[in-house]
């Protein structure tokens, strides 16, 4: 039975889940623990160990002294260790998926895809080995220049409590295969399937190649301003994103930030009625996470002569999503991941109330005895919105779409680009150019046209302004883990 079993044949709680680096696994040094709970049903999951700086330091010593060994081993044979970790993911799909799903509140089904999707980018990124090539630069007869592409060091990965299992796969593998070794700290909310993930993974990766560390904030200071890593990734909020920015700031490390978004879904007045209705319903991801995404677009903007109609089957839509517990095959939407979540959500649900806004659809706790113990809250949708309430201007980070209504293009796009954030758009129109006109004036990372929602393999997806900078899930997250050394030689008579 694996250490991270949740079935306690006594009915007792069992040890703390340990921290794992250079190849073992070790109590925290500060014996500090965090009770992992089901947000679904308040049962306690597990003890987890909380890493205090000296287990960082440890870790990333560790990952350290990995680095010139994985660094110089050959790069068809990192890639090939990659594609046999996710080899091992895919083997354990069902219990991976179920582990986040009680962890995060998360649908099992949704999680499943997470795990397909995590293992395709962890393959994704294998492949890319060979591309991790620089140039020649023409001089002269007697010079040559060159480029190399060279691996950092310790890359550091700090993530969000939303997609668990993803994040530990797919956004490890970008810096494993092009040579650099990982530090990993999962969110304190969600981490019990990178826990089992390094089970499955230990003995196959070198020693200190591959390292885990629980915790909560000060454990991530600690990783972000440890002098020994050379690079900081993170997802999260922006005030997550600018406490890193400055603790790695004291050794200039290179960053890449995921943060927040308050995205805009623009619908012009051509559009079908049934079909963007459907996406805006993909695009707030009720059914995957609850809302819980820094890429939802939920701030809806529809044209005032197909309002109506769009709102109308929206509402009807929503009102049909089975809410359930994250573990039944059948639930298409759980519950939110904590209790600040659910309070922040349902008093955003209260602020719409008093500025103005009409609860066309959900607005509370389902009923029925099966949701009394959970984070649960029905999906939302705000109508009779405006520019100036607070649920159109800050990301509420939940089950809650509110819906705008536009007609002059100029205005809209004033609206659209005020907030000091851009991660996702989508834009709906029949019209090319007037599709493409509105893509290119949205201040937005990634645009979807006539879609919402989808993320491809090795498309580049990052934010704007205070949605962070970046790129990842392409080729470009694999050149952001490394460095361009140029050498230059020239030939002696």
């Amino acid at each position: 039975m694996s250490r991270l079993s949740i079935e306690k044949e006594d009915g007792m709680q069992d040890a703390p889940r340990a921290l794992y680096y250079g190849g073992q696994w070790y109590t925290a040094h500060g014996d500090q623990v965090d009770r992992i709970t089901s947000p679904s049903t308040s049962q306690e999951l597990a003890l987890v160990s909380r890493a205090d700086a000296e287990d960082v330091d440890r870790a990333v010593r560790a990952a350290a002294a990995a680095f010139p060994a994985w660094r110089d081993m050959p790069a068809a044979n990192r890639a090939n260790l990659v594609r046999q970790a996710a080899t091992r993911v895919r083997a354990h799909a069902d219990e991976l998926a179920m582990l986040d799903a009680q962890d995060s509140g998360n649908p099992v089904s949704a999680m499943l895809r997470d795990v397909g999707a995590g293992a395709d980018y962890m393959d994704y990124f294998a492949g890319l080995i060979t591309e991790m090539k620089g140039d020649t630069i023409p001089l002269d007869a007697e010079t040559i220049n060159i480029t190399l592409r060279e691996p950092l060091g310790v890359v550091a990965r700090i993530m969000a409590f939303n997609h668990p299992l993803f994040y530990m796969t797919a956004k490890t593998a970008s810096a494993l295969v092009s040579g650099n070794t990982v530090v990993f700290k999962p969110s304190e909310l969600t981490p019990l399937s990178a826990l089992r993930i390094a089970e499955l993974w230990d003995g196959l990766l070198p020693p200190g190649v591959f390292n885990l560390v629980t915790g909560d904030r000060e454990t991530a200071t600690a990783l972000a301003g440890h002098p020994n890593v050379a690079k900081v990734g993170l997802i999260g909020s922006i005030g997550a994103g600018k406490a890193i920015m400055k603790i790695a700031s004291g050794g200039l490390k290179r960053l890449t930030l995921e943060l927040g978004g308050k995205n805009a879904f623009v619908a012009c007045s051509d559009v079908d009625v049934k079909q963007v209705a459907a996406a805006v319903v993909l695009g707030m991801n009720f059914m995957s996470v609850a809302g819980q995404s820094c890429g939802s677009t939920s701030r809806v903007y529809l044209h005032e002569t197909v309002h109506d109609a769009i709102v109308e089957e929206v509402v009807t839509i929503v009102s049909k999503i089975g809410v359930g517990l994250p573990t039944a095959p059948a639930t298409e939407m759980g519950c939110l991941s904590s209790a600040h979540q659910y309070e922040k959500v349902l008093g955003y649900i209260q602020i719409a109330r008093q500025e103005g806004a009409t609860i066309a659809c959900g607005g509370g706790r389902p009923k029925g005895p099966e949701f009394a113990d959970g984070y649960f809250i029905e999906p939302t949708v705000l109508t009779d919105v405006t520019d100036n309430m607070r649920v159109a201007r800050e990301e509420i980070f939940g089950p809650v779409v509110s819906i705008l209504k536009w007609q002059d293009e100029g205005t809209l796009l004033s609206a659209v680009n005020a907030l000091d954030v851009g991660l996702t758009a989508a834009v709906w129109s029949r019209g090319l150019d007037e599709a493409l006109r509105l893509a290119t004036r949205i201040q937005a990372g990634f645009v979807w046209i006539n879609d919402s929602a989808t993320h491809r393999v090795g498309i580049p997806f990052g934010g704007f302004r205070q949605s962070g900078f970046g790129r990842e899930e392409s080729i470009e997250e694999m050149i952001e883990c490394t460095q361009a050394k140029t050498i230059q030689m020239k030939f002696k008579n």
